[in-house]
């Protein structure tokens, strides 16, 4: 365990407790964007699927629910700890309050209820995550506004979106739009064969096929003339643990 330490040391580094859809999720999008992972389960099985599926990260089986157990590991020296054992109440709960206990500066864990949420941040979580009803909310808003390519929702009521130029903003400005006075949103960038334009010139007239990130309330988006037929994004998995 002393060799892990080591290593991360000089590095920002995660620890996903719990190996499951959600937490092997977590671990292959820190791994995608250049971070370092250690991940741990008691399930000797889902250990295993980690290996035979060649995620790269460090991969251990561990009771997570034992205190001594995470300090050999030494869990106090990650930045960030994901606790993603959100299916099993009592097991999740000792988990973060362990993490917490140990001097992780950061903790994120994955909740199944509200009564679990409350409980997760009474131990000191950080941060509560809900992934089913998230998710069962990004895919509502799929079904419901198909102009929508992507989605990044900020809290409850504000989200950054990706969308097609619609065919009624084809040909004009962004300055001929006033998209903030008559929608409420703000363009951030505009994506034009696969080149993306941060903080677009007003002046730039829009092209149909274009995709422009836009950020604003949920209920001013939802008032945009996108395009129907465009496809729903894609970006819900599995999250269950």
């Amino acid at each position: 365990m002393n060799l892990f330490r080591k290593k991360y040391l000089d590095n920002r580094h995660f620890a996903v407790l719990g190996l499951g859809r959600f937490g092997k999720s977590v671990c292959k999008t820190l791994i995608q964007a250049g971070y370092e992972v250690l991940g741990a389960d008691k399930d000797e099985d889902l250990v295993s699927h980690i290996v035979i599926e060649q995620i790269p990260i460090h991969c251990v089986q561990v009771d997570t629910t034992d205190a001594i157990a995470l300090k050999d590991l030494g869990i106090a020296d990650f930045d960030t700890v994901i606790v993603a054992i959100g299916n099993y109440l009592e097991e999740s709960i000792i988990t973060t309050l362990h993490v917490k206990e140990a001097g992780v500066r950061y903790v994120v864990a994955k909740a199944s209820s509200e009564v679990h949420g409350t409980l997760l941040k009474k131990v000191g979580a950080d941060l509560v995550v809900f992934p089913e009803a998230e998710m069962g909310a990004t895919l509502a808003r799929s079904l419901t506004q198909r102009g929508i390519l992507d989605r990044l929702e900020l809290d409850k009521d504000n989200s950054i979106i990706e969308a097609l130029v619609p065919e009624s903003f084809a040909g004009k400005s962004i300055l001929d739009l006033q998209l903030r006075r008559n929608y409420g949103v703000n363009i951030l960038a505009i994506c034009a064969g696969g080149q993306y334009e941060v903080n677009p010139n007003p002046v730039n007239k829009l092209q149909k096929g274009a995709m422009m990130v836009l950020i604003g309330n949920n209920k001013d988006i939802k008032r945009l003339p996108l395009d129907s037929e465009a496809q729903p994004f894609k970006s819900i998995v599995g999250l269950n643990n």
